[in-house]
C-alpha cells in the first residue's frame, strides 16, 4: 500500500472537507472536531457524488418525545436519496451489514517525519579531493 501526501492540515479546517484524486479515485477527506476520516466519493446505492452530501449526527429515541442527539458531524448524508454512512467505519446507517462506503486509513504526520520516512531521496557521497568534486555512485 503506497503512501500519498495529499494536503497540509491548514487546507481542511475544522469541521470541512476536501476533495483530492488518488490513482484515479476521488478520496473525500473529513476534519470532525480535530480528527480526520477519508471516505470514496460515489454512494453505492446509486452513484452520486457521497463528498457533496450533508453531515449530520445521531438523532436516537429512547421513547416518544425523548431524543437524544449525538456524534454531531460523525454520518454523511448522501446528496441524492439521503442514505447515511458513518464516517468513522464507511458503513451505512440504515443496512450496516450489507451496504458500506470506502473508507480509507488516513494519519496526520508532521514533515519531519515525512522527510524521515519513505520519502527521500536518494543521496549520494561528495568528497573533494584537491581540485576535484568526486561523486561516488
Amino acid at each position: 500500500m503506497a503512501r500519498h501526501v495529499v494536503a497540509t492540515v491548514d487546507q481542511i479546517p475544522l469541521d470541512q472537507r476536501l476533495l483530492v484524486q488518488v490513482n484515479g479515485r476521488e478520496i473525500g477527506i473529513f476534519n470532525v472536531g480535530g480528527e480526520y476520516f477519508a471516505v470514496g466519493n460515489r454512494c453505492p446505492h446509486e452513484g452520486a457524488s457521497l463528498c457533496k452530501g450533508r453531515i449530520v449526527g445521531l438523532v436516537e429515541a429512547t421513547g416518544p418525545g425523548d431524543y437524544q442527539y449525538s456524534r454531531r458531524g460523525e454520518l454523511l448524508r448522501c446528496p441524492w436519496h439521503g442514505w447515511e454512512f458513518d464516517l468513522r467505519t464507511g458503513r451505512s446507517w440504515c443496512e450496516p451489514d450489507r451496504t458500506k462506503v470506502r473508507s480509507y486509513d488516513l494519519k496526520v504526520e508532521p514533515g519531519g517525519a515525512l522527510i524521515e520516512g519513505e520519502l527521500r531521496a536518494e543521496t549520494f557521497q561528495v568528497t573533494i579531493d584537491k581540485q576535484y568534486v568526486v561523486l561516488e555512485v
